[in-house]
């Protein structure tokens, strides 16, 4: 039988690879900046865990499926001059975001991917009072098949500081990001003062698995016939 599965896993291995699955970006623009565009007057939104406030993007798994080893989130603490985030509480819904089944949750702890840029308004470009970090985390391997789901997140950082704070995506561009206050359902998230929609900024890695290719299958079933044939003539 030893025998057996090692052939199983050559014909398998190299099927899948480490990969960028997903990015919800851009988190800056070309010069380190997100810069907040009149008639918007939000600059972060609300993801502390501390208030039970979250926000939650959707994600599309295509292909085979997903193996999702890590996430990269992006926030900032007004005032803060370097990274003190701590941790992460996330979990992925497969349907709605607010019926729909919890495939996959925790609390993570995080660490410094480094600070991507600045959080800044049309007149205050220079300003650095809202640095964006990184915010890595390694979570236990989530496999997923095909189909959409949503991933929900809040954020603990140092009490010296307020926020976290979560910067939309710094194209601008509108969608379907929701928030979550104070542990209620989770709504679309809109900025004060354009009225729009915004979407958030999100990485997923880890890696994709492929459908091994007909011959391949053939051969690895020929083998494994073969190899139990030889096992039944020696018993």
């Amino acid at each position: 039988m030893k025998t057996l599965g090692i052939l199983a896993l050559m014909v398998l291995a190299g099927a899948s690879h480490a990969d960028e699955l997903y990015n919800n970006g851009p988190v800056v623009n070309g010069f380190g900046r997100s810069v907040l565009m009149p008639p918007a007057t939000t600059l972060g939104f609300g993801d502390q865990t501390s208030s039970a406030n979250l926000v939650a993007e959707d994600f599309t798994v295509t292909g085979t499926g997903w193996t999702i080893s890590d996430i990269d989130f992006f926030g900032y603490q007004t005032g803060a001059k370097s990274f003190g985030f701590q941790g992460v509480t996330w979990s992925i819904v497969s349907g709605d975001v607010n019926t729909g089944a919890v495939v996959a949750s925790g609390v993570t702890s995080v660490t410094d991917g480094g600070r991507v840029g600045y959080r800044v308004t049309t007149t205050t470009r220079r300003n650095r009072d809202r640095g964006i970090y990184d915010i890595k985390a390694d979570i236990d391997d989530v496999m997923l098949g095909a189909g959409t789901y949503w991933l929900t997140w809040s954020l603990t950082g140092s009490a010296s500081f307020s926020g976290p704070w979560q910067p939309p995506t710094s194209d601008g561009r509108t969608g379907n990001a929701q928030q979550s206050v104070a542990g209620a359902d989770f709504g679309t998230l809109t900025d004060a003062g354009s009225g729009l929609t915004v979407e958030l900024p999100f990485v997923l890695n880890g890696s994709v698995t492929a459908v091994p290719e007909p011959a391949t299958v053939a051969t690895l079933a020929a083998g494994l016939a073969v190899l139990a044939l030889r096992r039944r003539r020696k018993a």
